[in-house]
């Protein structure tokens, strides 16, 4: 609901409100943001909420001899400029024809509309939408008081969501151009300085990392400077009231609707204040704006909870899952792949794939995907990026023979390509040279053997789009995995002049765009997946076209227990693509149960990565039990609640401040919930990474289902191997048996012990509060039937179903 009353905004949430006004001075002031206020019309009493201030404080600068009282330095900016006395950050900086760098933008009009601007639609960035075509859409425009500058701030409200989304768009209405050197997304105050600011932090294969600081003074910059979003840093983050937990306390969510070079600053002020920009990284950004052009900001997208991280999780979740992900895919049941990527690398060929294809559809999986080293004279990453064309010494029957064969055995085929990148060594670059991102005459810097393409040409755009509209029309392709394995070095584009150099980023993520907005319109029905080196560019602009994207090349099960758990604080499941690999593993050469890998990769998109040709009979008699098993939960998987579960917060907290006594080993065994919209059925899983002799208790914790109803919860029971005790089985076998002996083999074969059951009914809120006590874990002495076994890397899978 957007209330416009006397001087006043109020835009509100299901349970959220947003607030600013104009003030005497025709200045936006922001009032406040968090849990829904006023009356039961909306109304609010503005002049007893924001500030009131009766002088210009200190050695501060008053904004103007009319307004003396005013100090922008000591005020809530809704949107700040730089001059007149704000010395804070900026959320626009233009150098004037005369070279001054002072704004004063105060507000002209308003106007409250029920479309998406037409303005918005044509500034070519991508933007959340809503599939009925109605919106809850005001739109500020501010006008400099001395330049012929208008500012254009737009605010969409998603009631259900409880998410505010904020676009900004600038016009030149003069006859000279001007320098746009930042144009932020949005500015906010908050009217206090102590918050924890939770980043998502990483490097390749490592992506995601939770990182908490505090701010009390000063400030604190998160942004990425590589070209894309980034795993260095993510652009979402929280900040929120201490204490907060994973369901209790105030926490507001932040992200951008871009892919490229972000920036988000906090900056304490002198006097109270917290104040917070976000949008293109201005360190990468300087832009040349004609007469009568317009330049957008990303969209910036906000949201708040009093229901501490799960509660803003859920709204993002349910936020992106209907307001950012569109197309066919958006609420489809995905498909279970097999990858050809650790199967094999490089070295593929038709007969190969078949084979690995043919146990995969034995195995019940559903999509066969030939990953790099199909096109060109690709044999390692050293060339033919760019070559678009299939390599008939691989695929001697083509690219159209080899998928004819995969959908003949009843599976639908995918393909990889890196489309933004292009080899040295290929006839691409020997053809166009121009084409590359580098500097003519100066050494380039090399990142995995390749240069990036100019997506800031036109010319650019249209080769690409001609030459993989060709590939995806020449053959039955339903999935493109859309890779991107560099970041930006030497950024330099070849067809803008030297004055125009710092609109290349920019420029690139336009044309990027505009590139997969004609792919997606032209091949709707294709599952795209991005990924970027696997998580170097998870962002909500990608996921306007790719429904799901590979979220960390690296597949080893207890390392992507932290990759998505950072995920699911900000991403819906669902986006996040999560493979089975073989074992050792590839990126750490560690040994996890297949089980395991099994049970966090069902915590995201399901796919299988690994030479199924090298697998026991029993490991694959396994996965054919586990992709039966997904697909008769898969639909809940793909559209439940997500719900992080850390029954041990509080004791963490104490340990922070120091104050907690004896602390069991439990802290390294993680848990999640996935809850289906009606609290029907839930799936629960919980991990451990490291076993901690004598500490066999453990309790099972179950967020998000109905507190009075009744459930029953039960798992799938797995019996042990005596294998597993190694040469403890000496201690009650009436004979020795010696490790990896013909005779362990041989009797671990007929003879098992019964594994862990759980087969009980109990209420919602049993589950949340008191917590479901588990058979008890092996823990240094003593065993019986049923007793659970939890080792290293060990996991189990529940499942809970209303009664």
């Amino acid at each position: 609901m957007i209330i416009v009353k006397d001087n006043y905004f109020h835009l509100s949430t299901d349970k959220t409100s947003y607030v600013f006004m104009i003030n005497e001075a025709g200045l936006p002031e922001h009032i406040y943001y968090g849990k829904k206020i006023g009356r039961k019309d909306g109304s609010l009493n503005v002049t007893a909420l924001r500030e009131r201030i009766g002088f210009v404080p200190g050695n501060t600068v008053n904004y103007s001899p009319e307004h003396e009282r005013l100090s922008l330095e000591a005020y809530s900016s809704e949107y700040s400029a730089l001059g007149h006395g704000d010395i804070r950050e900026p959320s626009i900086i233009i150098v004037h024809p005369n070279g001054s760098v002072t704004s004063d933008f105060i507000f002209e009009s308003h106007e409250v509309l029920d479309e998406l601007s037409e303005d918005i639609e044509k500034s070519k960035l991508p933007h959340s939408y809503d599939e009925n075509g109605s919106y809850e859409h005001l739109k500020i425009i501010l006008k400099d008081r001395v330049y012929e500058e208008k500012l254009e701030l737009h605010y969409f409200v998603y009631p259900n969501e409880d998410v505010i989304t904020k676009s900004v768009m600038l016009k030149n209405e003069g006859d000279a151009e001007i320098r746009v050197e930042r144009l932020m997304s949005g500015c906010m105050e908050f009217p206090f300085t102590s918050f924890k600011v939770t980043s998502f932090r990483g490097r390749w294969a490592h992506e995601m990392n939770r990182c908490d600081n505090i701010i009390t003074g000063g400030k604190m910059v998160l942004s990425s400077s590589q070209g894309s979003s980034g795993s260095r840093c993510n652009p979402f983050f929280i900040m929120s009231d201490m204490p907060v937990t994973e369901n209790t306390g105030r926490a507001y969510g932040f992200n951008l609707v871009y892919s490229g070079d972000h920036y988000s600053a906090l900056e304490t002020s002198a006097y109270g204040k917290t104040r917070l920009v976000s949008g293109i990284n201005p360190d990468s950004f300087s832009y040349i704006l004609g007469a009568g052009e317009m330049i957008a900001a990303p969209e910036a997208v906000l949201s708040y909870s009093e229901e501490g991280y799960n509660g803003l999780s859920r709204n993002m979740h349910h936020f992106i899952r209907k307001h950012i992900v569109r197309g066919y895919w958006r609420d489809r049941e995905r498909p279970i792949l097999l990858n050809s990527w650790e199967a094999a690398y490089f070295d593929i060929n038709e007969s190969k794939l078949l084979k690995l294809a043919k146990v995969g559809k034995e195995c019940g999986m559903e999509l066969f995907v030939m990953d790099d080293g199909w096109f060109g004279r690709r044999d390692d990453d050293k060339s033919s990026l760019g070559d678009w064309y299939e390599n008939k010494k691989k695929l001697p029957n083509g690219l159209k023979g080899l998928v004819e064969k995969i959908n003949k055995m009843g599976m639908k085929f995918g393909i990889w390509v890196e489309p933004e990148m292009v080899s040295v060594d290929s006839d691409l670059y020997r053809e166009h040279p121009e084409y590359t991102m580098e500097i003519q005459g100066q050494m380039h810097s090399e990142g995995r053997n390749q240069r990036v393409l100019n997506l800031a040409d036109p010319k650019v755009i249209d080769y690409l789009y001609e030459k993989l509209e060709a590939v995806f029309s020449s053959a039955n392709i339903e999935y493109v995995k859309w890779d991107m394995n560099r970041v930006f070095s030497d950024v330099y584009a070849g067809n803008l002049p030297a004055e125009n150099q710092g609109e290349v980023s920019y420029r690139y993520m336009l044309g990027l765009y505009e590139l997969l907005d004609r792919l997606t319109k032209a091949f709707p029905e294709i599952l795209f997946e991005g990924c970027a080196s696997g998580g170097n560019r998870f962002d909500l602009g990608m996921l306007c076209y790719f429904p799901q994207i590979w979220a960390s090349d690296n597949t080893d099960a207890t390392s992507r227990i932290d990759i998505e758990k950072g995920y699911s604080y900000g991403y819906p499941m669902n986006t996040v693509s999560s493979h089975v690999s073989g074992v050792l593993n590839h990126q750490t050469l560690r040994v996890v149960p297949i089980e395991t890998r099994f049970n966090i990769a069902v915590l995201g998109v399901l796919g299988y990565e690994s030479n199924l040709l090298d697998f026991s009979k029993e490991d694959i008699e396994k996965i054919k039990k586990q992709v039966a098993l997904y697909k008769e939960w898969r639909g809940m998987l793909m559209s439940g609640d997500f719900y992080r579960t850390d029954p041990y917060e509080k004791d963490q907290g104490l340990i922070r401040e120091g104050l907690a006594g004896f602390y069991s080993g439990n802290n390294n065994t993680d848990s999640f919930t996935i809850v289906s919209s009606d609290k029907e059925k839930a799936v629960a899983v919980i991990v451990r990474r490291m076993a901690v002799a004598n500490d066999s208790a453990q309790k099972l914790y179950v967020n998000g289902l109905d507190d009075e109803a009744e459930y029953h919860l039960y798992n799938i029971k797995y019996d042990n191997n005596i294998k597993e005790f190694g040469d403890l089985i000496n201690t009650v076998s009436p004979i020795h048996i010696k490790q990896d002996s013909m005779m362990q083999n041989i009797i671990s074969k007929f003879v098992h012990l019964k594994g862990d059951e759980e087969d009980v009914v109990l209420s919602g809120s049993e589950m949340k509060n008191a917590g479901v006590s588990l058979a008890p874990s092996f823990g240094g002495t003593g065993y019986e039937d049923g007793m659970r076994l939890f080792s290293d890397y060990s996991s189990r899978l529940y499942f809970i179903e209303k009664i």
